[in-house]
């Protein structure tokens, strides 16, 4: 894997063999933000009113460079929201490659490099404290083979590498099976737009949202499951 630096500053990793970035070229840290806080996590905690005392349950598809968790920890911590956060992975990276990330540096003057190394290091197959409002559930698995609880999450951050690349994992099955593990109105946030993913999404039992992109993208898809 190479390491980029994005138009943001923050990195993002090319793999080569699939032709493919972990995030947008147009800024990581930008995209990440706009697409999995601002129209996912904002969307249940201040639009929708969910109940601060309770622990948003978070899935997300795909934990790579930790990006996500990371973003939504920060998150919860300066909304003092309980966050409980199951992220699965195949492929996990190596040490090498997600200590030399420049995602800690990247938030002014604060320093997140405790959390990420902790994000990181992380016990996989078992829920473990962070901070005082996030607890972390990785799963190490495909997601063909993840066996989630049924209605169990409010939102899912459906982040695996785009249907041209893995189109195995943008189907009508497994969009059914996450929408299976949600609570009725949860919302599931993506970037993909594509046809494919629409129809997929509607046959699972979606609502599909179209709505402005970040900078290089000009869409972005919010489903709520009905």
């Amino acid at each position: 894997m190479v390491i980029i630096k994005s138009k943001d500053g923050s990195h993002t990793l090319f793999v080569p063999e699939l032709n493919e970035h972990y995030h947008s070229t147009f800024g990581a840290i930008q995209e990440s933000n706009f697409i999995f806080i601002e129209a996912g996590l904002h969307q249940l905690t201040q639009f929708n009113s969910f109940p601060c005392e309770e622990p948003l349950r978070i899935l997300e598809i795909g934990f790579g460079t930790g990006l996500n968790a990371l973003l939504t920890q920060i998150e919860a911590e300066k909304l003092g929201q309980p966050v409980y956060y199951t992220s699965i992975e195949a492929f996990p990276l190596p040490p090498e490659t997600w200590s030399a990330l420049n995602y800690p540096h990247q938030f002014c003057s604060l320093d997140y490099s405790s959390v990420f190394h902790h994000l990181h290091t992380a016990e996989w197959n078992k829920a473990e404290p962070v901070s005082s409002h996030f607890t972390l559930h990785k799963i190490h698995c495909t997601l063909e083979d993840f066996l989630p609880e049924s209605n169990f999450f409010s939102l899912v951050y459906f982040d695996a590498f785009g249907p041209d690349v893995q189109p195995e994992l943008w189907t009508q099955d497994i969009f059914q099976r996450v929408s299976d593990s949600m609570i009725p109105g949860g919302v599931l946030v993506t970037y993909s737009v594509k046809g494919i993913v629409v129809r997929a999404l509607r046959s699972a039992g979606f609502r599909i949202e179209k709505l402005p992109g970040p900078p290089g993208k000009r869409h972005i898809l919010r489903a709520t499951k009905i």
